[in-house]
């Protein structure tokens, strides 16, 4: 698939007309308001999936390798976990960066506010973030009361380290295993 049919941006603009240029002529540019049509912004974040990302295909792979058995995004559980070991009732999230609150950190910036701040939805994205975030916490919290063990592991590390971040839910299983 070309990158034009990826990003509706490359079809939009010309590679000769600058930004200041676009947003004289009265389109809104990247760094302000949307330079995206509703339709294309749509399209565009409903590409964007939940399930199936590159961090949980590397994960799911490096374990089916490791001879482990497990569940994929159990909606029974709280959260819908990405990885379950339902028998030592392990659930491992794989948090995106962005999605979860993070993304600031990675980029060294000093919270996450800083992250919006040429946004003119700034106050939209960091509720939506702090949303998420906080329903990360409660549902660790329903699980953990339910007796499970959560782990999460953050979409950076596993693009950095997938064997180490596979390492430290095997060590979790093991762990739990001589509990059991």
């Amino acid at each position: 698939m070309s990158y034009n049919t990826l990003h509706p941006l490359a079809v939009r603009t010309s590679p000769t007309i600058s930004y200041p240029l676009l947003r004289c002529l009265g389109t809104e540019s990247a760094m302000g308001r949307d330079f995206l049509t509703k339709a294309e912004r749509s399209a565009l974040m409903s590409r964007i999936r939940g399930q199936g990302t590159d961090a949980e295909k590397i994960i799911f792979r490096l374990l089916r390798r490791s001879g482990v058995y497990f569940e994929k995004h159990v909606r029974a559980l709280p959260g819908c976990p990405d990885v379950v070991f339902r028998r030592y009732k392990l659930a491992v999230f794989i948090d995106g960066d962005f999605w979860h609150g993070r993304q600031w950190k990675t980029r060294g910036l000093s919270s996450l506010s800083k992250q919006f701040r040429s946004s003119i939805s700034k106050r939209y994205w960091i509720t939506k973030i702090q949303r998420n975030s906080d329903r990360d916490k409660v549902n660790t919290r329903l699980l953990r009361r339910d007796g499970w063990k959560v782990l999460r592991v953050w979409e950076t590390e596993v693009k950095r380290a997938p064997d180490v971040c596979v390492k430290r839910i095997l060590r979790h299983l093991e762990a739990l295993s001589k509990n059991a």
